[in-house]
């Protein structure tokens, strides 16, 4: 790859990495690509030499956010596979998740906007939820795939909300609450 291909894609992630913490933190109408290419140190006009729309940033961003915490693991040397239900409640569901959106999962930040967001970032986080209800499916216990899947799901729904919740609440204390009644249930899928 020449010089200038390189430079590029590393602009590129650059822009992709700011939008995805950006709009975890702001929401997808929370900022615009005039300010999102601002605070990655470049012109609105060099936007288009990246990217068709702005619904191909956020589906690409979007995808960059759910990256992250599997990124975050292999960087602590951490294998998601023989992490347990409750490992994984212990991280998600934790007040340092709940006090910086822009590094967490866009489920617990984003799930409405998601929702209506376009198509490409629709699919992204389908897939995703897939992929999340399998992994977590595999630390339940029940007596068959159909018990174990509908334990993932109700998990992972109680995760993602129960941080959004979590994030709402303007007392600590019941914030804090929220946070343990959730990964305790979660702990429990595994048990």
């Amino acid at each position: 790859m020449g010089r200038s291909q390189l430079e590029k894609q590393k602009t590129h992630e650059k822009i992709v990495e700011t939008a995805s913490k950006r709009l975890r933190e702001e929401g997808l109408d929370g900022i615009g690509v005039a300010d999102l290419m601002k605070e990655a140190g470049l012109t609105v006009g060099g936007f288009y030499k990246h990217f068709a729309s702005r619904d191909d940033l956020v589906a690409e961003a979007i995808k960059s956010a759910f990256d992250s915490w599997g990124h975050r693991l292999e960087a602590e040397g951490v294998d998601p596979a023989k992490m347990t239900a409750a490992d994984v409640a212990d991280r998600y569901v934790s007040a340092y998740h709940r006090d910086n959106p822009g590094e967490g999962c866009p489920f617990a930040a984003l799930t409405s906007d998601i929702a209506r967001s376009g198509e490409k970032a629709r699919r992204i986080a389908t897939e995703r939820l897939e992929r999340n209800f399998e992994a977590l499916a595999s630390k339940a216990t029940g007596a068959n795939e159909g018990e174990r899947r509908r334990k993932a799901i109700m998990a992972f729904a109680m995760m993602a909300g129960g941080v959004g919740l979590a994030r709402v609440s303007s007392d600590e204390g019941l914030s804090g609450e929220i946070l343990e009644t959730i990964r305790d249930f979660v702990a429990d899928i595994g048990k």
